[in-house]
């Protein structure tokens, strides 16, 4: 269990004004014209058939994104040896009503990215062989999730983030847990969220943030009290475009 922060460490999503408010930022468009993940692909078989073989399909590349790309960031820590390579668990809850994700929210004291919602995961130690083990680890370090209780069915493709991390998103079946055990210095809640809500466009919002910059839109998907977006809600939308097709 992480009982201190990780030096250095920064969350995973854009570096924004520690004043940015996503919440506040205008509603461009709802992608409710788009079809929404039939029910029958939601359920745990159908997702591991659909990760064994899947049809041919096209992530999607949000402005966060976009930027690195174009930046060059990526390619200029590379070269540079200090590309962060990160991994975060999906955590697909097996309940008896249906799956639903399990989400984090981040205490409101850190440095970066205070009170967000993000899924458990951070960047790979030297001593993890994987992906998967840093998924894992992390997500027992934050959580205190049993990875005894996880089967991973697979991985979305890399989400590059303009403070320098390649976050590969690992996607798990999971048993639930009667109570997690929370790193309090890190996250201030856990809580679920229904597949069906996620995977449903109607839920999908597009928001444009006007700066000095220039601008850059970015997914948001408010659930309840809740609101989910930027790097979060970007590989949402990835997992909503494999499911769809």
């Amino acid at each position: 269990m992480t009982q201190n922060p990780k030096p250095q460490e920064q969350r995973l999503s854009a570096v924004t004004p520690l004043s940015f408010d996503a919440q506040a930022i205008p509603i461009h468009e709802v992608c409710g014209s788009q079809p929404k993940v039939a029910q029958h692909h939601l359920d745990p078989l159908s997702l591991k058939s659909r990760f064994q073989n899947p049809p041919a399909w096209q992530p999607e590349i949000t402005d966060e994104n976009r930027q690195v790309i174009a930046a060059g960031i990526i390619q200029q820590r590379q070269a540079a040896g200090k590309v962060t390579r990160a991994a975060v668990l999906i955590p697909l809850l097996q309940r008896g009503e249906g799956l639903s994700v399990l989400l984090t929210q981040r205490t409101d004291h850190l440095h970066d990215h205070a009170g967000q919602i993000s899924f458990p995961g951070g960047r790979m130690d030297p001593g993890d062989s994987s992906p998967n083990d840093t998924a894992l680890r992390e997500s027992e370090e934050e959580i205190g999730l049993d990875r005894r209780g996880v089967e991973i069915i697979g991985h979305l493709p890399q989400y590059l983030t303009v403070s320098g991390y390649s976050v590969t998103p690992v996607v798990g079946l999971v048993q639930p847990q009667a109570e997690y055990v929370l790193d309090t210095f890190e996250v201030a809640d856990v809580f679920e969220v229904p597949l069906h809500f996620l995977m449903d466009p109607v839920n999908h919002q597009v928001r444009v943030w006007e700066s000095d910059q220039g601008s850059r839109r970015f997914y948001s998907m408010p659930y309840e009290n809740r609101f989910i977006w930027g790097a979060t809600a970007g590989m949402l939308r990835n997992l909503y475009h494999l499911l769809k097709v």
